[in-house]
């Protein structure tokens, strides 16, 4: 009965040092419903989640579950409740089979006998009654993204899971998967499974959801029916202002070649005979955008790292303002004009135990007016920071804090303004909106075309397939460490779809 109360979270709060992360949170789950929580990385919806699940404990507030005060949130606890929650990050032990992975923590019925065969049979049993098809015997690094993430739900049915968390699902998904999961988790849905679906992204919360609840800065701000709101409003909610949807981008100043890769390739150092990269070529000119599509983990990571001089390649060559920078180091790059956004912020785009103002200095920090002579000039870096922090909306309660004391989106916005600050002529940016709300991301574009506008090169690599639609003057697209095919935005979703799961694939010019 989709109206009867499931879950309940009463006046629910939470803090970590220097951020409250959920602030007086009340919210009513049903029975039987796909419940969307709606809100940018650092508005509350995995903290709340993580509540439930026992990876955090509540400062104070009460959990109800079927009308009953759930106390003792603890992992073991969740899983008795059958309370199953597939995180954004898998996991699954890579070289184990698909049956080891969904044995692991169960207890054999003849111990110290695994049992693998009876592990099967109910295995089986759970996926033939959910409708999901699966090869038990097959290695994890074999199957594919979209597979791992139902062996993830499988894996927690035939723990006893009837409510089922998912955060971000489709964030490492292709367009097709996506659906894929959408069915899925509608077939789930349908024989009885309640679900809460973690997303940022609107157009799946109204594809998938019946009730919508969005969170900003730890409060929830709304709970309403997918039947009484649209994606216009919802991103008003997100924000608390009007969003602008579409950019009007204007042509494409495309002026002299600034970067060219020519056969640049990438052995595993772990595997010789694996190519983590293969025969990549391509050029980015002077005032346009080219926007690097694919999958997560084809390849992207690695190219990002050997364009901004912190990998070497085992073979190719790179050009950058005429230059031959095939050796070069990070530092030259930077003094020659290139910036970088990495995906990974928290390795390589901070140091998170400095302060967020040590953090907007991290390649500057020996420049004027920064330093004089072997002196940071506090003051300086003090009136930068706090530039910074207002420009780009940092939600910090003081710029002396640790930067790892920041929500993932917080943390993000600290790497933009850094790198939009300098006096850039190539932009190398990978993931630049992950995490941040529609307003962030709003303005992050709008960035990202002014400096377009102002003839400065960029290179943009993000899994978010619809940010590369909008912005990309060329869109070119990455599959197991190759470039398969081009396309631009007027290219439908479901042909790039095709080419990031590598059915289909075209010849690309330099």
């Amino acid at each position: 009965m989709p109206d009867q109360v499931y879950l309940t979270f009463k006046n629910i709060r939470k803090s970590f040092p220097g951020v409250i992360a959920l602030d007086d949170v009340s919210l009513d789950i049903h029975r039987g419903e796909i419940h969307a929580l709606l809100g940018e990385n650092g508005a509350g919806k995995s903290t709340l989640m993580n509540v439930l699940c026992g990876l955090y404990h509540q400062d104070s507030g009460e959990i109800y579950f079927e009308g009953e005060k759930y106390e003792h949130n603890t992992p073991k606890n969740a899983i008795a409740h059958g309370i199953g929650m597939i995180h954004q990050h898998f996991m699954l032990i890579p070289n184990f089979t698909v049956l080891e992975n969904i044995m692991l923590g169960q207890t054999s019925p003849k111990p110290p006998s695994l049992e693998k065969e009876y592990f099967r049979r109910e295995i089986l049993k759970v996926a033939d009654k959910f409708g999901i098809t699966v090869d038990l015997d097959k290695l994890v690094e074999e199957i594919s993204v979209g597979m791992m993430q139902k062996i993830e739900i499988l894996k927690a049915l035939y723990k006893g899971a009837e409510l089922l968390i998912l955060d971000e699902p489709t964030s490492v998904l292709t367009p097709q998967e996506s659906q894929e999961l959408f069915k899925m988790l509608t077939d789930l849905n349908q024989k009885g499974t309640t679900i809460i679906f973690i997303s940022h992204k609107l157009n799946e919360v109204m594809q998938i959801s019946e009730r919508i609840s969005v969170l900003r800065d730890g409060k929830l701000v709304a709970t309403v029916n997918k039947k009484d709101t649209n994606q216009h409003e919802l991103s008003k909610l997100m924000v608390g202002r009007e969003v602008i949807g579409k950019y009007d981008k204007g042509e494409s100043k495309c002026g002299q070649e600034v970067l060219r890769i020519e056969d640049l390739a990438l052995k595993d150092h772990h595997n010789l005979h694996r190519n983590l990269l293969h025969n990549i070529s391509f050029r980015v000119c002077e005032g346009e955008i080219v926007g690097i599509a694919g999958v997560d983990e084809n390849g992207q990571k690695e190219l990002a790292e050997i364009i901004s001089g912190l990998r070497k390649p085992t073979s190719g060559r790179i050009t950058m303002f005429d230059k031959d920078v095939t050796q070069a180091t990070t530092r030259q790059l930077i003094e020659m004009g290139m910036s970088y956004i990495p995906a990974d912020r928290r390795n390589q785009g901070l140091v998170m135990d400095f302060s967020l103002a040590e953090n907007t200095i991290l390649e500057t920090h020996y420049q004027k007016p920064f330093t004089n002579g072997i002196s940071l000039q506090k003051n300086a870096i003090a009136k930068f920071a706090t530039e910074l922090v207002h420009e780009y909306d940092v939600r910090t309660p003081s710029i002396n804090v640790p930067v790892k004391n920041l929500s993932g989106g917080n943390q993000q916005k600290v790497i933009i303004g850094r790198e939009f600050s300098k006096k850039t002529l190539f932009l190398l940016v990978m993931q630049p909106t992950w995490g941040l709300d529609v307003g962030a991301i709003e303005y992050v574009h709008k960035k990202l075309l002014e400096a377009r506008a102002n003839g400065i090169t960029i290179l943009l690599i993000s899994t978010d397939l619809e940010e590369v639609r909008k912005l990309s003057d060329r869109i070119l697209v990455m599959y197991e460490g190759e470039i398969v095919g081009q396309a631009d935005s007027e290219t439908s979703i479901e042909e790039i779809g095709l080419m990031m799961a590598g059915s289909k694939k075209q010849a690309v010019s330099l």
